[in-house]
């Protein structure tokens, strides 16, 4: 199941081993690659492209020395492969310190767990396919996560700009930027993290996020600059401008948090939920509204908070579907690569010796008896 598992993710699997060349081939049968006889190690060559060669197109290699183990993942490497090495014995060593993702059993020799990244406590392979899904879920929820902040940042920075050339007084006391950061920003990106994410990582996390978060950040300065000048035209005194302000920011910043937690189901609603009766409490509790300075703003205050807010949500899903085109343009060219490397993968563990179909992402490397 683990091997299958890993196949349908486009993991090559290349089996190398010191022991006898078909004695390697007869365990890798047990567990479930299909090859008829392995590679003789003392044959592979010392160019790196030739190994590599060689590596695309055998599964099962013995006879290998523990410096050739290092090669052959050097040569993965050099093919541009992300490549993970499992082994337990000291002459893994070498191999391990020098894969991207090194895997050592607890059974095995202590150097060899010294230089692993991971250790699997009871030496079971099968342990691996949790632990990639969990790091899928670290990686994709710190990546919706930072869009919350780095539209934050955008925000705020081009707020303080676009202000400060229209020569327009600060729209907020720091008391009432809390409640909004701490509505929008850090309270739900604290339950998000934590939530189960099976999206695989895409190359890429930097550009897609400040793809979103600089329009939107940008967007809502600007939906803020014209709402506080056009209060100003009409005379609303500083108070209510601020009151306004921080409303229109904290609806906005929900509707960024509503955004990038589609779809919305279960936990997620609650969450959103909870916030929204956070910001009802903060105008409506008299205390903390005499604290944060809040006042009940008049009918034209109200209507222009309500047509900005409104403008604004539009604008961000304008920003969002263009978005979310571009995420698919990348996803799309990914997994095109990775069902031509699936496909090859599938092939590769059906060929018999001789008429292998390569397999262009040979990434993990294990001993035979793992």
């Amino acid at each position: 199941e683990t091997l299958d598992y890993f196949a349908e993710q486009g993991v090559g699997v290349r089996v190398i081993s010191g022991d006898n060349p078909q004695t390697v081939a007869a365990i890798a049968r047990e567990v479930g690659l299909e090859v008829v006889d392995g590679f003789d190690a003392r044959e592979l060559p010392d160019d790196l492209d030739a190994l590599a060669d060689v590596l695309e197109s055998h599964t099962v290699f013995g006879r290998v020395t523990p410096e050739q183990k290092k090669r052959i993942v050097l040569a993965l490497q050099h093919r541009g492969h992300t490549v993970a090495m499992t082994g337990d014995g000291v002459n893994d060593a070498l191999a391990i310190k020098q894969a991207d993702i090194g895997i050592a059993m607890e059974s095995g020799s202590a150097a060899t767990k010294a230089v692993a990244r991971i250790v699997l406590l009871d030496g079971k392979f099968s342990r691996l396919p949790g632990v990639v899904a969990e790091g899928r879920q670290v990686i994709a929820n710190i990546e919706r996560v930072s869009m919350l902040f780095l539209t934050k940042t955008a925000y705020a920075t081009a707020i303080a700009v676009i202000f400060g050339i229209l020569l327009l007084q600060f729209p907020f006391l720091p008391r009432q930027l809390s409640v909004s950061d701490a509505l929008t920003i850090g309270l739900p990106a604290f339950f998000l993290a934590l939530l189960p994410n099976t999206r695989r990582y895409i190359p890429g996390f930097l550009q897609r996020s400040l793809a979103f978060a600089v329009p939107t950040g940008l967007l809502i300065a600007i939906a803020l600059a014209v709402y506080a000048r056009t209060a100003d035209a009409i005379g609303i005194d500083q108070t209510e401008l601020r009151t306004g302000s921080t409303l229109i920011l904290s609806l906005v910043g929900i509707w960024v948090l509503i955004v990038l937690s589609r779809p919305i189901e279960g936990v997620k609603l609650l969450i959103i939920g909870a916030m929204l009766v956070g910001l009802i409490l903060a105008f409506a509790v008299p205390f903390v509204a005499n604290f944060m300075e809040f006042v009940n703003p008049t009918l034209p205050t109200a209507l222009l908070i309500i047509a900005t807010v409104l403008v604004s949500i539009a604008g961000i899903e304008i920003v969002r579907f263009v978005h979310r085109r571009y995420v698919a343009r990348q996803e799309a060219q990914q997994s095109s690569g990775f069902r031509n490397r699936a496909g090859r993968t599938a092939r590769s563990r059906r060929a018999v010796s001789g008429r292998d179909s390569p397999s262009e992402v040979p990434t993990g490397a294990a001993d035979p008896q793992r």
